[in-house]
């Protein structure tokens, strides 16, 4: 009967005890005050909406109904029209404000570039007026294959100003990857480079989008940015270099009036089959989703200097580097490489640079500068950051203790942050003048905002249980389904639960309501009929003092039926031992239980990871079980997986 029981949900074994109110000074200065927003959006959902779209978008054409709800499909704002790009820039400018600064550009070889509002609108009407000249009209899709300099916000801005829908294929993706993407949607015209900086070296975008256009049909126009100057070949008539392009074009371009619900942009994330889903997003929704978010979570005031250090290939960039600060007027960092280069401290010396307030990145990040460790932040002043943020996957409480201690100088907010590339925006996060913060938990879902988690059955699981995270109502950003494959968004998202979305994520809901997310569900390890989560498992090893990263998967085990294998980072002169590796399994038992220690340790110097910084567990249980590796043409560095599976293999050997 335990058994059943257990297999129903995630079992919820760490706890984590520490809290930190919000201090008085914060409270003082922030944009929300009190639980009032909370109550409002409670009492009235769709009026709260309302008053929210009321706020922040400028619609040309007044909506007739806040929402219609068709289950699975949404529909917010009906009838109204804006633009994104107009939202983004013109009525900034038109407003006075167009020498506000909307990008500080960092190039990673050093150079920068101070970009204003006024600035950003003529570029992006040059380009606009560009695509037109291309033929690429409203209702066609564009895709964007590009690495982090300005021109990439300028092309989804363009886009978007014609009423075309881009398509955004981050910068470290392979030709084949592009091609995929671009078959899938359709896309008329490609955007590029001619290479990318990347730990001073250079990435072959447009070499990449030459073999990938080997495989495509429906591109017709290639437009190249210059970045690097080094030669790359040029197809006449199809490929056009993009400073040539803006050279005669006029600085104005009136934007179209779109739909509410007009797409604005797909995004590939991946599915559990090998095709990967192109999420959709729409006009109004998505960006009130984004600008609320923005504001509120991060506290954003009139002169905040917001850096998002993630990737524009993502949806975190999409909506938290260009569309959220955009929409609000704001000032955000843009860096183009990479924590590393030329040397450990290049984020902290950005920061000093910039006088940058608020900082939002990776958890796996923060677990790499824990591993580094603290001599490179303090080399810097870093005393102009008052708020922190996390995102991505869930923050063990060990790096959450350590990015708000070495970082924000045991001073300051660590606001982490839930949602998903299909949610559009923040969903479960605190405001930070209001929310007594836990580490490692995301707190509360946001005003208008509603989740629950829940068994196998759909049943509320109690306080202090853990299961399944659901939404039980529509929020505006959510996706309004999957590019060309209703049946998929359908059978992905909302046969589980019929009625809610089902998120694919595991989280525990401790007895204030706090949600604590521990990773996908099929990250999900069954031991002994116990369902463990890795992100639990992998805190409790981060908790060590010796260690600074740590990923956990399930290997098949003849006794349990799966049993727990490790891979340790160490932090900088630690000694991989033997004992070392015992101390660790005693660790996790003391913290979580018998059932979690780990039973194989395999220590390595470096983590399989994605160029975004996401650890590939799917690799690890391929090297845990001896098969052959998936997909690798993600990875930052293959290196790092042919060197765990020498490790792997002499662990197993020792086992023998």
């Amino acid at each position: 009967m335990a058994q059943t029981a257990s297999d129903s949900t995630i079992d919820a074994l760490l706890k984590e005890g520490r809290t930190f109110p919000p201090s008085e000074q914060f409270t003082a200065q922030a944009n929300v005050r009190s639980d009032a927003l909370y109550r409002e959006a409670e009492a009235d959902p769709e009026s709260f909406w309302a008053g929210q779209a009321e706020k922040y978008l400028t619609f040309s054409r007044p909506w007739d109904t806040v929402l219609e709800w068709n289950l699975p499909f949404a529909r917010w704002f009906v009838g109204g029209q804006l633009n994104a790009s107009y939202q983004c820039l013109d009525r900034h400018v038109e407003k006075g404000r167009g020498d506000k600064v909307a990008y500080l550009w960092e190039g990673e070889p050093g150079d920068a570039r101070r970009i204003t509002y006024a600035e950003l609108l003529e570029q992006v009407c040059r380009f606009a007026n560009a695509l037109r000249g291309l033929g690429v009209k409203r209702g066609d899709r564009v895709g964007i294959y590009m690495g982090m300099v300005p021109e990439l916000p300028v092309a989804m801005l363009a886009c978007a100003r014609i009423g075309a829908a881009h398509s955004v294929v981050f910068g470290g993706f392979s030709a084949d990857a592009v091609a995929d993407r671009m078959n899938d949607s359709g896309s008329v015209c490609l955007i590029t480079q001619d290479e990318a900086w990347r730990r001073g070296t250079t990435v072959p975008l447009k070499r990449n989008v030459d073999e990938a256009l080997l495989k495509t049909e429906t591109i017709r126009n290639v437009v190249v940015v210059r970045r690097t100057g080094n030669d790359v070949p040029m197809d006449q008539g199809r490929d056009h270099w993009y400073h040539d392009l803006l050279a005669d074009q006029p600085a104005t371009c009136e934007p179209e009036a779109m739909e509410s619900e007009d797409l604005l942009f797909t995004l590939y994330t991946s599915g559990t089959t090998a095709k990967p889903k192109g999420i959709k997003h729409t006009t109004a929704g998505y960006l009130l989703q984004t600008m609320y978010t923005h504001e509120l979570v991060f506290d954003i005031h009139p002169d905040t200097v917001f850096w998002c250090a993630a990737d524009i290939g993502w949806v975190t960039g999409h909506s938290y580097i260009v569309y959220g600060p955009l929409g609000n007027g704001g000032t955000s960092v843009m860096y183009e490489g990479t924590p590393d280069f030329p040397d450990k401290d290049r984020w902290w010396a950005t920061i000093e640079k910039y006088g940058v307030n608020v900082l939002y990145c990776a958890p796996t990040a923060i677990r790499t500068f824990m591993k580094w460790g603290r001599e490179f932040p303090d080399r810097h002043e870093l005393s102009s950051l008052r708020l922190l943020g996390t995102v991505g996957e869930p923050i063990n409480p060990e790096a959450w203790i350590w990015y708000r201690e070495v970082i924000g100088g045991s001073r300051i907010p660590v606001v982490d942050t839930w949602w998903q590339t299909e949610t559009g925006g923040i969903m479960i996060a605190p405001l930070p003048g209001v929310t007594t913060l836990k580490p490692g938990s995301a707190t509360r879902p946001l005003p208008g905002i509603g989740a629950s988690v829940v068994d196998e059955q759909g049943n509320d699981v109690p306080l202090g249980g853990g299961g399944y995270v659901v939404l039980t109502k529509p929020w505006p950003g959510m996706l309004r389904g999957i590019w060309g494959d209703d049946e998929r968004y359908k059978d992905t998202y909302w046969t589980k639960y019929g009625d809610r979305y089902f998120a694919g994520d595991g989280a525990r809901i401790d007895e204030d309501g706090y949600f604590w997310f521990m990773g996908r569900v099929d990250d999900v390890m069954n031991v002994s009929g116990h369902r463990i989560s890795t992100t639990e498992v992998e805190s409790a090893l981060v908790d060590h003092p010796s260690v600074a990263e740590a990923a956990v998967t399930a290997k098949a085990d003849e006794q349990t039926g799966q049993a727990i294998s490790a891979f340790v980072t160490l932090r900088g002169g630690v000694e991989e031992t033997t004992e070392l590796a015992s101390e660790l399994r005693d660790h996790v038992g003391k913290l979580i239980g018998a059932i979690a220690k780990p039973k194989w340790i395999t220590f390595t110097p470096e983590l399989p990871k994605t160029r975004s910084g996401k650890i590939m567990r799917r690799l690890l249980r391929d090297i845990s079980e001896n098969r052959t590796l998936g997909d690798t043409t993600t990875l930052a560095d293959a290196n790092v997986v042919r060197e765990l599976q020498s490790r792997a293999a002499t662990e197993a050997d020792k086992e023998q």
